[in-house]
This record gives structure tokens, C-alpha cells and sequence, in this order.
């Protein structure tokens, strides 16, 4: 992140992956949390991505 392109990545496997380790049980950050960064793309462009990536999951 800090960059102008978005990006999307899943929270426990990235920046809270400490947390699998602390709190299997009762996690702070649910499994399936994906966090978007918005950079400067074009929003419909944005929008059209998701909505394609979305669909297939």
C-alpha cells in the first residue's frame, strides 16, 4: 500500500498474520476479511474488476 495502483489482499494472510497464531479460537479479524486499497485507477474500471472477480468466486 502507498502506492497509486489498488490492491486487494486477505488481512490474516498478510498484516494480522500474527494472529493465526495468537488467536486460532476466537480470531480478531474474521478468515475471509479481504481489504481493498483504492489507488487511482477509474472507478467503473474498478467496479467492472471486482464485480468479474467476485462472481467467480
Amino acid at each position: 500500500m502507498g502506492g497509486t495502483e489498488s490492491l486487494m489482499e486477505h488481512a490474516l494472510s498478510m498484516s494480522h498474520s500474527s494472529q493465526l497464531l495468537r488467536e486460532v479460537k476466537e480470531p480478531m479479524v474474521p478468515p475471509g476479511l479481504l481489504r481493498l486499497s483504492v489507488g487511482i485507477e477509474n472507478a467503473e474500471d474498478l467496479v467492472a474488476d471486482l464485480d468479474r472477480a467476485l462472481s467467480r468466486i
